[in-house]
């Protein structure tokens, strides 16, 4: 049983729900406008966040166009660049790709783009499984502060951000695992410096 407890304090909020809706919507348009051929593209999802995220796309997209469009999630724990430094033993949720990979056109969807190193891990992850004929990246935020040559090109919202701070997307999907009082609504909150001196 899931203990209810408040948003910390020193959380600030700065996106609201309906902000975030409106994000996920202008998604989904320019996802079909970037090229009609539907019949090739499939989402994947960055567990857990940009699971979410992408499921709200493919609602999205079938409520406009009618279609239901193939849907993934990816699971990077194993490609992270960082593995070698942790110290705990990794959970692994699993990567399930029902869909052929080779010759889709594959949209990558996660919450917040940083420093660019989970989407380089998330590339070599579907590489392992095909060779699709396009992968592009959807982000609901960016917040800059890329350590890494990569670029979304879809984005919901740039954040400007000190680097030191710390980005909290609350999503409703996810309230049985997070706090459920003031916080059983979509939202973005910024902790200054939440990460102090650590990447």
């Amino acid at each position: 049983m899931t203990t209810e407890k408040s948003v910390p304090k020193n959380w600030k909020k700065i996106i609201e729900a309906e902000t975030i809706d409106r994000c996920i919507t202008r998604l989904a348009y320019e996802i079909i406008e970037r090229d009609r051929n539907l019949g090739r593209l499939a989402l994947v999802g960055i567990r857990t966040y940009g699971e979410v995220i992408a499921r709200r796309i493919q609602a999205k997209i079938k409520h406009i166009e009618k279609i239901e469009v193939p849907f993934g999630v990816l699971d990077i724990t194993l490609y992270r660049d960082d593995l070698s430094r942790t110290k705990s033993q990794p959970t692994l949720k699993g990567t399930d790709l029902p869909f052929n990979v080779t010759g889709s056109r594959i949209i990558l969807v996660d919450d917040i783009l940083f420093t660019g190193r989970t989407i380089r891990a998330a590339l070599d992850a579907i590489i392992d499984f095909g060779r699709p004929e396009l992968v592009e990246l959807a982000v609901l935020i960016d917040r800059g502060h890329r350590e890494l040559p990569i670029r979304a090109d879809y984005v919901g919202k740039n954040v400007p951000s000190h680097k030191e701070d710390m980005l909290r997307l609350r999503l409703k999907e996810m309230a049985d695992k997070e706090f459920v009082k003031d916080g059983g609504e979509d939202a973005v909150y910024l902790v200054a410096g939440g990460y102090g001196a650590a990447k």
